[in-house]
């Protein structure tokens, strides 16, 4: 009797911290302020899927803090990504999302801006793994480029294409698109977001952009319905060709080789987490914890997926630990591949 009791009181014991950390985490954010970094301007599909998110996440967060989103553009979402990593406080007030690319940069450590290391942060997870969207190339209609064929022809006038800084997705595909695709394009990097972005497309100041489909649904629904305004050329980071969009080769499809083929799938690892989130390195374990299933919660919510749908983006939710895990594997790639792949970054500056 006395060794039950003892090994009941040992079970006890270890459950007991169990809901005191539960509460101490409710206290701790109980009244506070948490906020959600958005590393590019307003307009932009980051900005989207951010803003969504902050509706719906402070209920699954024990305590229910505000959230409050700050856009802090810049270097094709570098700088939010390095403020995050070296000045947001860590005590779980404060995550962001920046570009997909960015634990690729990190891992690469390709330049000195880059200022942070991907396997330190504390991921929550990625609302899209681009199950249901692809990354593109998108031209205006009127442009003279109609098919692939047209775009590989040396010796006529370039495909513009716009980017906001050099390095990140919309920069380094144009420059994949040019060096490993024989593209006949140049890319003019340096827009400030995305919402300028699609403004030069308008304006005809640019060809055309690379971008996520969701963002196009979001932000100029209007075209991509038949005979609109835009016209898919090729997509990236899928497998297969995006069922909407039949006629559009994936990149890997325009491969010259199978080894530059192996590199466009290593190269678009980081598309699996399209959406990415993230808090600071060292936050408390217990509000890490927290915020990790809060987020994957909020994306079981209802009431944001009702949100999601309404605005138009697509939700795949991915966790923390898959991106931990995606990291991983890309940290493994070959010395000599890695490499060919900060070259290619390189080229866009």
């Amino acid at each position: 009797m006395p060794k039950l009791c003892a090994a009941l009181g040992l079970t006890i014991a270890l459950l007991a911290p169990l809901p005191a950390q539960a509460d101490a985490v409710a206290e701790f954010y109980k009244g506070k302020r948490v906020n959600l970094i958005v590393s590019y301007g307003p307009g932009g599909g980051y900005d989207v899927y951010a803003r969504v998110l902050a509706r719906h996440i402070g209920r699954h967060i024990p305590g229910n803090p505000s959230i409050v989103v700050q856009n802090m553009p810049g270097a094709g979402s570098l700088r939010g990504a390095n403020y995050l990593y070296n000045v947001a406080p860590r005590d779980g007030t404060a995550f962001g999302t920046f570009a997909r690319n960015m634990a690729m940069l990190g891992l690469i450590k390709t330049g000195q801006k880059v200022q942070f290391d991907p396997t330190k942060f504390t991921w929550l997870g990625s609302s899209s793994s681009l199950e249901n969207d692809a990354y593109a190339l998108i031209l205006r209609r009127d442009s003279k480029i109609k098919t692939i064929e047209d775009a590989r022809r040396a010796g006529g006038p370039p495909i513009v294409l716009g980017s906001t800084a050099e390095g990140t997705s919309s920069d380094a595909m144009g420059i994949l698109l040019r060096e490993w695709l024989d593209f006949n394009l140049k890319v003019i990097a340096g827009y400030t977001d995305s919402g300028v972005l699609f403004l030069a497309i308008e304006r005809g100041e640019v060809d055309g952009r690379t971008v996520g489909i969701s963002s196009v649904r979001a932000n100029k629904p209007e075209w991509l319905k038949p005979n609109g305004f835009a016209r898919v050329m090729v997509v990236f980071g899928r497998g297969a060709r995006f069922p909407e969009f039949p006629d559009a080769p994936t990149a890997r499809e325009l491969a010259r080789n199978a080894e530059d083929r192996s590199l466009i799938e290593i190269l678009e690892m980081p598309y699996a987490l399209s959406r990415p989130y993230a808090a600071p390195p060292e936050v408390p374990a217990d509000r890490a914890h927290a915020l990790q299933q809060a987020f994957m919660a909020t994306h079981k919510d209802p009431a944001y997926l009702a949100d999601a749908e309404k605005v138009g983006i697509e939700i795949s939710p991915i966790s923390g630990m898959d991106i931990q895990k995606l990291i991983e594997r890309i940290s493994k790639t070959p010395p000599d591949q890695l490499k060919r792949i900060e070259g290619l970054i390189a080229a866009g500056g």
